[in-house]
Parts: C-alpha cells; structure tokens; sequence
C-alpha cells in the first residue's frame, strides 16, 4: 500500500515539475510567448490551491479509498489531457484540472498514512511516502525530458499517463475503505471549512507549514540562476546539482523516518531546522567555486529541506483528529502552494539582476529565509499529538 502511494505520488510530482523544462518546446511547439508560458506554469499551482479549499468540507465526507482513487483517476485524465492539448487554452485548461485533482494526492496520502500507521511506525511511513520527490528528481525528470526531446513534449504526458493507471488498479486492490472517520453528519460546507480553519492545532499545523515553504520557496527557485551568475555553474552541469541533490535525499529522508519513530518528531525536528537554516546561509552566500563544491552544498541544502518537511508532516498529521484529516490536509495544500507562492515573490522583491548579470542581494534572502525557517521551532514546540 505505502509504495502504491508512493508511486503516485511520483507521478504526480513529475507532472508538476516536467512542464519547466519542457518550456523550450512548449513555446515553439504551440507559438506561445514567455508570458503565456508562465501562465501554463502557474495554472496548477493556482488551481491546486483553490481545489484545497473547495474540496475541504467534503473530504471528510467519503472512505479515503473513494477519495484517493477518483483524485488519482482525475489526475491521470489532465496529464493525458495534456499530451492531447494542441492549443495554449486547452493546455492551460489542462494543467488546471491536473493541478486541481494533483494538488490533493499528496495531503490526501498523508492522511491515509496517519490513519493506517500507529505513531511509533508512522515516522518511517511518511519518510518512504516522501521518497517520491527523491525518486522524480534522480530518475522521472530526467527521463521525461530524454521523452520530451525524441519524441515531442506530449510523450512525458502520455507515458505519465500510462504509468498511472496500472497504479491505481493496485490502489483499489491494497488500499482498505478506510471509513472510520465518516460519521454520518452532513455539516454546512462554508460552516465546516471556517471550523476547519479556526480550530487551534489546525491553525499551528497551517502556521508551521506556511513558515517552511516561505523559507525554502524564497531561496530554491533562485539557485540555478544564482548557481550561473555567481557560482561558475554552466547550464549544462545543473542536471548534475539536481541529481545529486536527489541521491542524498533519497537516503536522508528513509534515515529521517527512522529517527522520528525512535527519538521522537519534536526532538528530530529541532535538530534539523538550525541545519536547514545553515545550509540556507551557505547557498545563499557562495562565491565562485564551481561545480564540485557547489553540487554538494546543493545537495545538502535539498536534504535538509526534505527532511524537515517529513519531520513536521509526521507532527502535523499526528495532532489532528482522525476524522478532520482530510478536510485540514486539503486546506493545508492550499496552505503550502500559497505559502511557496509567497516566499518566490519575496525573494524576487529583494533579489536583483540576472540575465548575463551577476544575482545581488541573494545573501540577503538566505539571511531572511533562515530567520523564518529558525522561527519555526518555536510553532512546532507548541504543536501536540492528539490524545
């Protein structure tokens, strides 16, 4: 069930992360501009957001099982949806139903894991849930651009497509109806979403969330341009910073799991957040030092990102109730494509130059975004299981 999930959720990540690369082909293929193109980037990112909290009072409502497969159905019908589109309204119409059904997997699978797995197990379970990031950077990005360049941008779509809906056949054969949490009373949406929203461990859930995607997101979708400008990075060698980076978390983030069930998700998460933070201010403030130290340093920056984030998924998910997971996991989607969507405006509000200049002030948003993410230790202290 946990590697059903698993590989889902890879493909859902490599749906959302091949379009960027794809952006060369896209604009030629279909006569678009950079401006549409950011549009088409953006769409499931805002419709993954608006999804999470549309679909929040109704979660709660039906078996996860019934949930997550009609989610997963949907999402393989946009990616393929995608392959088919041959104008810029039906791809950006597209990537807004994939974004709408893929932006909730991944909320909804946490919940499926913290329903299934006791506390003590549960640390691991997030962490192989979260190697699906690890797994689409080493191996379904790669392999969707190597798609995308032989055969045209629409085959990653296709093949993503393919891949999924054996997947999802193994989804209703291992997941249970996980139906525990229904309890039969059918509350007011707008009634139940404000209490969603207004409940106390929901509002420091949302609170630690927000303050670890403003902290990375300010600082991640700078690098490759900082990494060119000021780093003496070629293009040609960021593959290799990202693969890298993709390696050690695919063994960080297993270890992190296990280390949440023995010591504990407070205690590991605050080992790992002054880490992050550091790792933040190094990136941030490298000189010129070239590919071989830069790849690593990367690499430990993207490990400790992931790692952090499993840690406080494993404490969120666990000081819900049972039967307010999935309404609180889809708002919280929303909660991270926002929060993610923030940290990228402030880091462009300081950041300066780039286009063949080098990037200033990155510095200064390093030194910003570890102060944010160090505050987050303070919301996670206050974050307790449910009893």
């Amino acid at each position: 069930m946990l590697l059903t999930l698993a590989a889902i959720q890879c493909i859902s990540i490599v749906d959302f992360m091949i379009v960027m690369p794809l952006g060369p082909q896209l604009l030629a293929g279909l006569d678009i501009d950079a401006r549409k193109f950011s549009w088409v980037v953006s769409a499931y990112t805002l419709a993954a957001g608006l999804a999470g909290i549309l679909a929040a009072p109704w979660l709660d409502r039906v078996p996860r099982k019934l949930a997550y497969i009609t989610l997963s159905l949907g999402l393989i019908a946009g990616t393929a949806a995608c392959g088919l589109a041959t104008s810029f309204p039906q791809l950006l119409a597209a990537r807004s139903v994939t974004g709408g059904f893929g932006g909730l997997l991944g909320g909804l699978a946490l919940a499926i894991v913290a329903d299934v797995f006791p506390p003590e197990r549960r640390g691991r379970a997030t962490g192989t849930l979260m190697l699906a990031f690890a797994v689409a950077s080493i191996a379904g990005v790669p392999l969707g651009i190597a798609l995308g360049t032989r055969l045209g941008w629409q085959a990653p779509f296709f093949g993503l497509a393919a891949l999924g809906l054996p997947l999802v056949g193994l989804a209703l054969w291992s997941l249970p109806p996980l139906a525990g949490h229904v309890d039969g009373i059918r509350r007011n949406p707008l009634a139940h979403l404000l209490e969603t929203l207004s409940i106390p461990a929901h509002r420091r859930g949302f609170a630690l969330i927000a303050l670890l995607m403003v902290g990375a997101f300010s600082v991640i979708p700078f690098i490759s341009t900082a990494f060119v400008a000021n780093v003496g990075v070629t293009e040609a060698q960021l593959p290799a910073v990202f693969v890298t980076g993709g390696l050690l978390t695919l063994a960080s983030t297993p270890l992190t799991g296990w280390l949440i069930d023995r010591w504990g998700g407070l205690r590991v998460f605050r080992g790992i957040v002054p880490l992050s933070a550091m790792m933040i201010l190094i990136v941030t403030h490298l000189p010129a030092v070239g590919i071989g130290v830069a790849a690593p340093v990367a690499a430990l920056l993207m490990a400790t990102n992931a790692s952090r984030m499993v840690t406080s998924m494993a404490l969120i998910t666990g000081s819900i109730e049972p039967r307010r997971r999935g309404s609180f996991m889809s708002v919280n989607s929303s909660v991270q494509h926002v929060a993610s969507g923030l940290g990228t405006t402030l880091g462009g509000l300081i950041i300066d130059g780039g286009g063949g200049e080098p990037l200033r002030h990155f510095g200064t948003v390093g030194i910003v975004a570890a102060g944010v993410t160090i505050t987050s230790l303070w919301v996670a202290s206050r974050i307790r299981p449910v009893a």
